[in-house]
């Protein structure tokens, strides 16, 4: 068999992919709501002050941080006759459907207590859903190239559910309604939407635990030696920057578009959904381009394109929404890649650690990884609006900003996420886990799972235990 017919065979199939994807739906639908409008909605609708809304999210970003440790720990150790990440993906359904439900339906007069309390439960349900997904991803896409194509689909997939939920505001605006109801709306549609996502992975996704090799036990300081590994590290550095960047700009998105830009919410959203719906060709496409330059290469691309596009908003006339288009269309293709390749390359480190040590860890790198992205959403809301409540900008509905508070808002907006996503991409000089890297160690590993595969058969056939010798034992 040639090589191109071999890499073909190990393909997962393109309806398996897209059915496996579907739970990207309510998770992307989730991060732009949480991100872009709910602290807009409870600073300016609900009254909350600025830095008290910041202040909350980041205690409960804070909070759920080594929350994620734990939960990647405890999958990788969860072998049950429905699988690993099956179960913790129907587990992490209801929660994160509660923690919607009152979040997004909040009653009048609520302060930052119910915010933080709501928060922590829709977040734990979040986090359950989305480390089960990229863990059960890794082992559902074995191979660099596919995994690269994998990754890709589940971001495009995912693209959907967050052009819906920025289609929420347009459509309303078209009809007249208030923002203050936009919420609301989406709340509804992600409750609605979580169950029959879930559903349709669970029914078409296949699973395979992979075997293990008894002896090492994981223990504390093996989180350190784990966060230590050269090609993580620089992964999880890249990943903390190209979050807080994209995460610093989600958060005061509204702001700048609206009174720096003279746009109206409806006008912005629609300019967001270009962003992201630009996203469904920029991740299959950056993860074509990761196959043919490397995923690190391709990071770096993507962050030097991002960061001139987004230097030019300025340059943006009062409301034009024509020329908003074009930076905001190129800006959300870069984007796309971030995410995509970050996480891709994780699972190539997971086969590393995998190969070494005898043990799955994929659930514990991706709660790691999650944990830098957490650390990245904390500070982007939390530091954001709390810098704008020092800088004279006021968010109260109807309220009038001076030119001096516009200003600030303008530099809040851009410095910081240019900045840190140019540092994403100079993590990625240097990263030595490549293509040709991971081809060697998948096939260390291939070879190894068929040894372990094989012994049941020994042992029906010879009525002896079959001995598994690792080929590096030999």
């Amino acid at each position: 068999m040639s090589d191109s017919s071999t890499v073909q065979a190990r393909r997962l199939p393109l309806s398996t992919a897209l059915a496996f994807a579907a739970t990207s739906l309510p998770i992307s639908a989730v991060a732009i709501a949480i991100s872009v409008y709910l602290p807009r909605h409870y600073a300016s609708h609900l009254g909350i002050d600025l830095a008290l809304v910041g202040a909350a999210f980041f205690i409960v970003r804070m909070i759920d941080i080594p929350v994620d440790g734990l939960l990647g720990w405890t999958m990788d150790k969860t072998r049950t006759r429905w699988g690993r990440y099956r179960l913790w993906t129907i587990l992490g359904a209801p929660v994160l459907m509660a923690g919607i439900y009152f979040l997004f339906m909040p009653p009048e007069g609520v302060g930052r207590t119910y915010l933080i309390i709501c928060l922590l439960v829709m977040y734990l349900g979040n986090s359950i859903l989305a480390l089960s997904h990229a863990a059960w991803a890794a082992t559902l896409a074995p191979h660099y190239d596919d995994r690269s194509r994998l990754f890709g689909i589940i971001t495009g997939i995912g693209v959907l559910g967050a052009a819906s939920i920025l289609a929420i505001p347009i459509i309303n605006e078209a009809r007249g309604a208030s923002d203050a109801g936009n919420i609301s709306t989406m709340g509804w549609f992600i409750f609605a939407l979580t169950p029959i996502a879930v559903a349709l992975v669970i029914w078409r996704t296949p699973e395979k635990i992979a075997p293990e090799i008894p002896g090492h036990a994981f223990r504390l300081r093996d989180y350190g030696a784990l966060i230590t590994r050269p090609s993580f590290l620089r992964i999880l550095l890249a990943d903390l920057c190209l979050s807080l960047g994209p995460g610093w700009m989600s958060a005061l998105y509204l702001f700048f578009f609206t009174d720096s830009r003279g746009f109206t919410t409806g006008q912005a959203s629609i300019l967001l959904a270009i962003y992201i719906l630009a996203g469904f060709a920029g991740a299959p496409l950056m993860g074509r381009l990761a196959t043919k330059i490397s995923k690190h290469r391709a990071v770096m691309v993507a962050t030097t394109v991002y960061s001139l596009v987004l230097i030019s908003l300025m340059a943006i006339p009062q409301g034009n929404m024509l020329i908003g288009a074009i930076p905001m269309f190129m800006a959300g293709f870069m984007a796309a890649g971030f995410n995509v390749l970050t996480r891709a390359m994780t699972a190539d480190v997971a086969d590393e650690v995998r190969l070494e040590q005898g043990k799955e860890r994929s659930g514990l790198l991706y709660a790691i990884t999650v944990m830098t992205t957490k650390i990245a959403g904390a500070f982007s809301i939390g530091l954001t609006f709390w810098v704008l409540s020092k800088v004279g900008y006021l968010a109260a509905d109807g309220a009038t900003n001076t030119p001096e508070a516009i200003h600030n808002l303008e530099l809040a907006y851009l410095i910081g996420p240019v900045v840190f996503v140019m540092l994403g991409g100079a993590c990625m000089i240097g990263y030595k886990l490549g293509a040709e890297r991971h081809a060697e160690i998948r096939a260390e590993l291939d070879a190894r799972d068929a040894l372990y595969d094989e012994a049941p058969i020994i042992e029906s056939v010879t009525g002896e235990a079959a001995i598994v010798t690792p080929p590096g034992d030999r």
